[in-house]
């Protein structure tokens, strides 16, 4: 257990640990584990003593709202700040090892395919090497830092100390903010770090106590002209019906034996909420627990994302009724996201679960350059240990730095929590018969027992709240979205259709660099590059990670379709989980998507005994994809099809209408004339952000699925 404790000697000064690395030399140890072939000790990268006088800034990493207009004075020296988190960085070689190793493991016939790795054996085959952690922390300790942790990855060092030790440490000052009315704190200018260090440290984590949102959207009720009166709201025999999971129940896969970690930074508000959803629905009681891995500090419920952990929880129970499920949580620490600290801590205990939904995000040029790293990284080190991560991919369109607005203001950009090439990225569809006026043909009149009324698979749109729908303006009589005489400046349009809420995709295009414009992409900021499995008729040469890969219902309500679930804190928008469901709370949003999805991989797991894990999923699901649609795509899998899409098809390819939002200002903004413009590739001609397309497309990845014939595939 080689970092299970920070090895510094006492009261040894930082330049003496770094004299020792120079005395001892660099000559290499190889690995004597099963890895050997790949794995190589890593040699010492500090080669020099650090020096507080000769430091180096960690660029993009204040917070947008870090600005003069917010700032209302410097926090008191003595504040304390627990448990920071101080990103390290692999050698460049041991890197490149590690992803040699991990395509390996993935691929079948290779002889290391599902040889996954422990915490401690990435730490000592693909990590910093032991003097240069030493040196780190013991550089920590000369700022007067207590060092409460080395992960075994090697890659987080957790610490605490004052905001006066901040400052003297890296060089920068963390100031109250007022945000809208609301209390933070921030550091207002990019962290430095001692020089020495440069090829080691990738940055502090976060020096802000800016969260980031969930993924969830309350029903909401429209009464244009498409919708009328009449909902079909989604409960979990609707779910198994339309994605073909029945059949799967049916011949007894149902998730028995796995293990579905939903990551939160708080507890379910109440655990009867989810005892009543089961039962109500008719699923078998389940196995749920709320875990604090090592040495978390229990959350407690957190109003507002309690809702958030009672609706993955339920969500993924309903993809796999039989499946262990398992609410893994930290309560945020003054800098830190609690889900973070969750995930790092799973891993460092061992025998992690080996699948993980996160529902929560922010944007890449906000989250900034060490918070996308640190996210990557340890995705990273789940992938390489078996574990599937299954990420929401947002509920903003293409436009992540505007979650929650009523208007596009920043441009194209994805969340960082969800662009890593290390995890599955779900999307959001929505259903799309009342549009096409053939809800009678896909919905019974009555309910089962169990309050099922679809029928069979339902033609799917992406999931579009905005007036920058084509689909809605359609419906409305309108043959444009924009311009003075568009939907968007309708009368209509701007009472009801100004919103950002629709499923998300784009390209990454700020995990590293520093924008120019807060919030916006732009000055050095860079996409993470496009994995090699991301290849599938469809998907765009642009060279960098695009998003989502997969997507499943996630609307809330515009075109008649919303999930119902228990929640019944009314403080946090719930409702009394009493009478008919169709009086409970209703949502939608990718946050369902994402444990839906790490339930269908349970499903896989459980057939295809995958007992040690999948790791990252994706390759499988793009080689699948990549066959099906071949080099054209395929009629046969066109979800148009509705009810008679193709029995043997795996993928539903979704190639009707786009979840463009409506937009102001000059950032991937189309406004020719009006008030309102929609978001586009172009500023110039209408080029919407982002429509679908035959294949793989920004609006829905991969498209949709039958959850059945993934499973059953060979691929596996």
């Amino acid at each position: 257990m080689r970092f299970g404790s920070v090895r510094c000697h006492g009261s040894q000064r930082a330049a003496k640990l770094v004299l020792t690395v120079l005395a001892l030399g660099f000559a290499s140890a190889y690995s004597t584990n099963s890895h050997a072939t790949i794995g190589v000790l890593s040699k010492p990268q500090i080669t020099q003593a650090p020096s507080n006088s000769n430091r180096v800034a960690v660029q993009g990493n204040v917070s947008p709202f870090a600005i003069a207009a917010n700032d209302r004075g410097r926090v008191d020296d003595a504040t304390q700040i627990d448990h920071m988190l101080l990103l390290l960085k692999r050698p460049a070689d041991r890197e490149a090892a590690l992803q040699a190793l991990m395509q390996q493991q993935t691929t079948k016939g290779s002889p290391n395919y599902h040889q996954w790795l422990t915490n401690a054996q990435l730490g000592e085959e693909y990590g910093p090497s032991q003097m240069d952690i030493d040196a780190i922390t013991g550089w920590l300790k000369s700022q007067g830092f207590t060092v409460n942790k080395v992960y075994e990855n090697g890659t987080m060092v957790d610490f605490s100390g004052s905001a006066g030790q901040v400052h003297s440490a890296f060089a920068t000052e963390i100031h109250h903010l007022n945000v809208n009315g609301e209390n933070h704190i921030g550091n207002m200018s990019d962290p430095q770090i001692p020089a020495a260090f440069a090829g080691v440290v990738g940055g502090v984590v976060s020096l802000n106590d800016f969260r980031p949102h969930t993924n969830f959207k309350q029903h909401a009720d429209y009464t244009f002209t498409s919708s009328g009166s009449t909902y079909y709201a989604v409960t979990p025999a609707d779910l198994a019906k339309i994605y073909n999971l029945t059949s799967l129940f049916s011949a007894g896969v149902e998730g028995s034996g796995q293990t579905i970690a939903l990551i939160e930074d708080t507890n379910v508000y109440s655990t009867s909420d989810i005892t009543t959803f089961r039962s109500t629905f008719g699923l078998p009681t389940a196995s749920f627990s709320q875990v604090h891995p090592e040495s978390c500090t229990n959350p407690g419920d957190v109003t507002g994302n309690d809702g958030e952990a009672e609706l993955d929880v339920e969500y993924a129970g309903a993809a796999a009724p039989a499946a262990t499920l398992e609410l893994v949580s930290c309560k945020d620490t003054t800098t830190t996201f609690g889900g973070l600290i969750a995930m790092e801590d799973l891993l460092e205990a061992g025998s992690p679960p080996l699948i993980w939904s996160v529902s929560y995000g922010e944007c890449e040029a906000e989250n900034g350059a060490t918070q996308n790293a640190a996210y990557s990284s340890t995705y990273e080190s789940a992938a390489a240990e078996g574990v599937s991560v299954f990420v929401s991919s947002g509920d903003e369109g293409a436009a992540s730095c505007d979650a929650d607005k009523t208007n596009a203001t920043h441009g194209i950009g994805v969340s960082g929590f969800a662009s890593t090439p290390y995890n599955v990225a779900v999307g959001g569809t929505d259903f799309g018969d009342a549009y096409a006026g053939t809800s009678s043909t896909y919905w019974s009149s009555t309910n089962s027992s169990t309050y099922e009324s679809a029928l069979s698979y339902i033609p799917e749109i992406p999931w579009n709240d905005s007036c920058a729908s084509k689909l809605i303006a359609t419906i409305e009589g309108y043959s444009t979205t924009y311009g003075t005489s568009g939907f968007c400046n309708s009368s209509t349009g701007k009472a009801d259709f100004l919103t950002t809420a629709s499923g998300s995709g784009g390209p990454s295009g700020c995990a590293t660099g520093k924008a120019s414009t807060s919030g916006v992409v732009s000055g050095t900021c860079a996409g993470w590059p496009k994995p090699s499995w991301q290849s599938v008729y469809g998907n765009p040469s642009d060279g960098v990670r695009d998003i989502p890969d997969v997507s499943l219902f996630a609307a809330n309500g515009v075109w008649g379709h919303y999930y119902v679930y228990c929640y019944t804190n009314t403080a946090g928008g719930g409702a009394a989980c009493t009478g008919a469901p169709s009086g409970w709370a209703g949502a939608g949003g990718t946050s369902f998507a994402s444990p839906i999805m790490a339930g269908i991989q349970a499903l896989v797991n459980q057939h295809n005994n995958l007992s040690s894990g999948a790791g990252n999923p994706n390759p499988i699901y793009y080689a699948i994809a990549s066959n099906e649609y071949g080099t054209s795509g395929s009629a046969t899998c066109n979800s148009s099809n509705g009810n008679t899409v193709g029995s043997s098809c795996i993928f539903y390819d979704i190639t009707q209408g786009d979840m463009d939002v409506n937009c102001t200002g000059t950032h991937s903004c189309y406004k020719p004339s009006g008030t309102y413009g929609v978001l586009s590739t172009s500023t110039s001609s209408y080029a919407p952000a982002y429509g679908t397309g035959t294949g793989w497309d920004f609006a829905t990845g991969i498209g949709s699925l039958n959850a059945y014939n993934l499973v059953y595939a060979s691929n596996w």
